[in-house]
């Protein structure tokens, strides 16, 4: 199980990388663009993704009171698309510190309303990388929405080709 959770962090780094460096080609108009989709912007879109792998790490680390990373900042889209890359990072060398059975031990934690849940922790893994897959995927249409014509390939399956071709 670990091999696959990490195989799927390497993964979730590696396609955040690839919007990243697409949207910091843009202009500032174009990520504050207001477009149809679950959030209304790029800006937006990109500070959810990283709040949330943000909270989930911290409650992986458990934090006592988790706090929502992109809440109050101010800074730069750049800086935030930055901290995103190192919290996505943070969740990798998290997994791969992890062994198999550390991997089946019960997350307990309360969400940002304050209802207590548990999960294994595989289960927060896999729903961390998916939930930024998912808003990925919406990434991609707002980019098209705010006429990016170079929309780089995240699919899972292009990600181990490329691995596959830089390894021959």
């Amino acid at each position: 199980m670990k091999e696959l959770l990490l195989s799927y962090a390497r993964y979730n780094v590696w396609a955040n990388k690839q919007m990243i460096d697409t949207m910091l080609q843009l202009g500032p108009d174009a990520v504050d663009k207001e477009v149809t989709s679950s959030f209304p912007s790029l800006r937006t879109t990109v500070y959810h993704i990283w709040g949330a792998e943000d909270i989930w790490l911290q409650r992986l680390q458990h934090v006592a009171k988790p706090t929502w990373a992109a809440a109050g900042f101010e800074g730069s889209f750049e800086e935030a698309c930055h901290n995103w890359e190192e919290r996505s990072a943070q969740l990798m060398h998290y997994v791969a510190k992890m062994d198999d059975a550390a991997l089946h031990n019960m997350l307990h934690y309360n969400d940002i309303k304050g209802n207590p849940y548990q999960r294994h922790i595989w289960e927060v893994l896999q729903h961390v990388c998916n939930h930024s897959t998912y808003h990925r995927g919406q990434l991609v249409a707002m980019l098209r929405q705010c006429g990016a014509t170079a929309i780089p390939q995240t699919d899972f399956s292009f990600y181990l080709n490329q691995k596959q071709v830089q390894a021959q």
